[in-house]
């Protein structure tokens, strides 16, 4: 769901049963919805987009599917307490088979902050202590942690997540302190590709070309590396803006697939590829196009 308002043959569960089933059959390896509970009338009407509960959208979509992977963009964790958060995403794993990844991020829209009652300047302490609670309580039992606004003194959850040791963590978030996160719990980083006037409006930092990617990918590999980690077993995500949009006629093949190869080149393990809003029929079109011009191509 790309637009607001939505088309409504996306948001049936025929409609997403549809689009699942054509990704699997394109060959795409992941799908996934965005997290956007409660989005302020203003961002909206400013180019924002309407949303499905990312958590009951995949699980729709994964009992479609087979070998989909599941992969939201991106679950915002301060939005909720990582309990709650935590049994969501070890239910949609464990029904799934171990076809979840948590790609999750800190959040950046004030005005959906405070209709969910969290303090936006929260955000980043939230985000850090989530993650720490999420290992915690799908690896361990009698569980305490002491919160900013909980107290959990000697929890268990059963069941446990289907994943060994648990759900794969993609990180959000284009800055220093996002790459240190994958560094410290991360199996996986997701930055959002960014020109300048789209970073200053989401609050992050510039990243929209493969040159500034790779100076990020060179900083997240040091900090890898001093965490006594190995770089090569950390996922990236992108998007790849070569050839255009491939839900338009004037979308190029050849300078996609060289784009393509150049993200690899860098380190970018996964690729993100949009769809179109405007309706099912063009959305799976898109599917199954890119299906066989750029992944059987690869």
């Amino acid at each position: 769901m790309t637009s607001h308002p939505y088309d409504p043959g996306l948001v049936s569960g025929a409609g997403i049963a549809a689009l699942a089933g054509a990704a699997e059959a394109a060959g795409f390896h992941g799908f996934g919805f965005t997290d956007h509970p409660a989005p302020p009338q203003k961002w909206l009407h400013a180019g924002g987009h309407d949303a499905l509960d990312p958590f009951v959208a995949m699980t729709f979509a994964a009992a479609r599917t087979t070998s989909l992977r599941l992969i939201p963009n991106i679950v915002v964790l301060p939005y909720r307490n990582p309990f709650v958060v935590a049994k969501m995403a070890a239910t949609l794993d464990l029904l799934s088979e171990g076809r979840f990844t948590l790609a999750a991020g800190a959040g950046y829209l004030k005005g959906e902050f405070a209709a969910l009652g969290v303090d936006h300047a929260e955000g980043n302490d939230l985000f850090d202590e989530a993650l720490e609670v999420l290992k915690a309580i799908w690896t361990g039992d009698d569980v305490s942690y002491e919160g900013r606004h909980f107290s959990a003194r000697g929890i268990t959850a059963h069941p446990r997540p289907a994943s060994a040791p648990h759900p794969p963590i993609w990180i959000g978030g284009n800055s220093g302190r996002a790459r240190q996160r994958v560094a410290d719990f991360g199996d996986g980083w997701c930055p959002f590709a960014a020109s300048v006037g789209l970073a200053r409006s989401a609050r992050t930092i510039p990243l929209d070309t493969p040159e500034l990617l790779a100076e990020a990918l060179d900083d997240l590999r040091r900090r890898l590396t001093v965490a006594g980690r190995e770089p090569a077993t950390v996922d990236v995500q992108f998007t790849n803006a070569a050839g255009g949009d491939p839900a338009t006629d004037e979308f190029r093949t050849d300078e996609h697939l060289a784009g393509l190869e150049r993200l690899a080149g860098i380190g970018v393990t996964w690729v993100q590829v949009p769809l179109p809003g405007d309706s099912l029929g063009h959305a799976v079109e898109t599917l199954q196009r890119y299906g066989e011009q750029i992944i059987a191509a690869a």
